[in-house]
């Protein structure tokens, strides 16, 4: 209870820096929902076209023209500036329709429709509407020719719609926003721990505290139990914290499965970066060295390992090196959540094995602090 009540003593004092850190947290979680707001929903795009139509009195140039009114923007130009319209990009794409289309066509004289595009995609797409029309009309030509009927045959093909139906039914722009915000608190947790442990820590090894704990019956593994004790109540704390900051900031979708395999995966990073915290706090003597360690540890392997820059952006020789520290294997199993459409033992399984491997981090700087705390035990 003595390290209990001089910890709170300790925490009490180093607040402001706590709530430092969960501002930051809060500050750039609601900015990277603002600027991630727009959902990545399909829209259909019209591209704007300039017809010259030479075969004016035509039904079947008429009927082009209005099936790619319905799918294009239709621009009227003076036919002196189209060269320029197209560099400026006023237009998109040129159609050029011959005379005596109609009779050439019905004739099967195969007569050309002559195009300028400025070669992007939506030129591409005002290509493949005109295709489109032309392909049909050239099939139904083949056994119709009177103009009427062969224009209603080409508009009632014309008009059948592809229905695009969504198998997923995750909300993905959700679930990315609740991973973009448990990347960015692999810093916060990070940086927390290592200051306020980091800290507790080296007050603790001051020379009358070191001394009197030395020649003291507790053995050192009962004063880093106590202690690692009494970090985990700080961290875990700070942990609910953020936790409660994502129900209220996320809504509804924390509540669902994949809500809840964020939150076990965020836990589980807690503990992990309360031993981190522990190690990095036997080794360092200094207080004034704290900061640089947190901008070594927290600050460098959120940017190495995605917590600021998604994965996908980094190059591969920079995610060879975060492989070996545990913000990836943590940064990693937000995204798989994020991407989880169905939950299983198989689509489960990535995600299972970045826990196992936080697990073996975990032991391993378990098992480091205790032989560190055992040098420092002598005089």
């Amino acid at each position: 209870m003595t390290i209990f009540k001089t910890y709170c003593k300790v925490l009490n004092k180093n607040k402001w820096i706590i709530i430092m850190y969960t501002a930051i947290l809060l500050f750039f979680g609601v900015f990277n929902f603002q600027n991630n707001n727009n959902p990545m929903n399909f829209t259909e795009s019209k591209p704007d076209i300039y017809i010259k139509n030479d075969d004016n009195n035509s039904e079947l140039s008429k009927n082009l023209i209005s099936f790619l009114n319905e799918k294009a923007n239709i621009i009227s130009l003076e036919e002196k500036s189209l060269e320029d319209a197209l560099f400026y990009r006023d237009v998109n794409y040129i159609i050029e329709i011959p005379k005596n289309y109609q009779n050439d066509f019905l004739s099967s004289k195969n007569p050309i429709i002559q195009t300028k595009s400025t070669g992007d995609y939506q030129a591409s797409l005002a290509e493949m509407l005109l295709n489109r029309y032309l392909n049909v009309a050239n099939r139904y030509n083949q056994f119709e020719s009177d103009i009427n009927t062969l224009i209603d045959q080409i508009n009632n093909t014309l008009k059948d719609e592809v229905i695009v139906e969504m198998t997923s039914k995750i909300d993905n722009d959700s679930l990315s926003k609740i991973a973009s915000f448990y990347n960015f608190s692999n810093y916060s947790m990070l940086a927390g721990c290592i200051y306020v442990i980091c800290l507790i820590l080296t007050i603790m090894k001051e020379d009358k505290i070191r001394k009197r704990t030395i020649i003291s019956n507790t053995s050192y593994k009962k004063i880093n139990r106590e202690l690692f004790i009494a970090n985990s109540f700080f961290a875990f704390s700070l942990a609910f914290l953020y936790i409660i900051l994502s129900f209220i900031l996320l809504g509804a979708e924390m509540f669902t499965i994949h809500g809840l395999l964020f939150i076990i995966n965020f836990l589980m990073f807690t503990v992990v970066a309360i031993a981190i915290a522990f190690t990095l706090g036997n080794l360092i003597k200094n207080k004034n060295v704290i900061n640089g360690v947190i901008n070594v540890i927290a600050l460098g392997s959120s940017f190495l390992c995605g917590a600021f820059v998604p994965i996908e952006f980094l190059p591969d020789s920079v995610l060879k090196i975060a492989h070996i520290l545990p913000s990836y294997y943590f940064i990693n199993n937000n995204e798989i959540i994020a991407n989880m459409e169905q939950i299983n033992l198989n689509t489960l399984n990535p995600f299972l094995m970045n826990i196992i491997i936080l697990v073996i981090f975990l032991f391993s700087f378990v098992v480091l602090t205790n032989i560190i705390s055992r040098r420092n035990q002598k005089i």
